[in-house]
């Protein structure tokens, strides 16, 4: 992969600067202005696609994220933005089909499996969720992601169901 020039390294970091200060109108001028040879580096993709997901330009971020899975097509993080592009765009559905497509050459990547477990809660899939919502925490290193998933809303339709399945075995037992 070849290295970005300077000037339009300095185009991303710009970029990321405007987003820093929640503008994404104007981090999407900075990188605009760097070189059209250098414009699907995937430096400049994930840039990209940081502006569009964060104006909620999601047909645009889709698109985007199409690119940077082509750049990348080993990196958990591309398909991972991919994945929330088509959530929005698309449909959770879509999401959770699209991350299972790629699942088995990411089986061990804590985040995609942590998603996995998100999309199937939302779309119902309650076992699916749980048994990817385990495997994630195996695979992290570390807490943050038992963390998260307590306070995450995609997973409360989980969280739900367990305590629903909870309280009829506790009524079961109290009979």
């Amino acid at each position: 992969m070849k290295e970005l020039p300077n000037a339009d390294r300095f185009q991303i970091e710009a970029a990321e600067g405007w987003l820093m200060l929640g503008n994404p109108v104007e981090a999407n001028e900075e990188l605009e202005k760097i070189s059209p040879k250098y414009r699907r580096h995937p430096a400049a993709l994930s840039m990209r696609w940081q502006v569009y997901a964060t104006a909620e330009w999601w047909e645009a971020a889709w698109i985007v994220s199409q690119a940077l899975c082509e750049a990348l097509p080993n990196s958990a993080e591309a398909w991972i933005c991919q994945a929330n592009s088509v959530r929005k765009y698309k449909g959770t559905w879509e999401a959770l089909e699209l991350l299972r497509s790629v699942h088995r050459k990411f089986y061990e990547h804590p985040v995609v499996l942590y998603n996995l477990a998100c999309y199937a809660a939302q779309v119902g899939r309650f076992e699916d969720a749980g048994k990817w919502l385990a495997d994630s925490f195996r695979a992290e290193d570390g807490s943050a992601l038992k963390v998260a998933a307590v306070y995450d809303p995609d997973l409360r339709p989980l969280w739900e169901k367990v305590g629903d399945a909870r309280l009829f075995e506790l009524h079961a037992e109290t009979e």
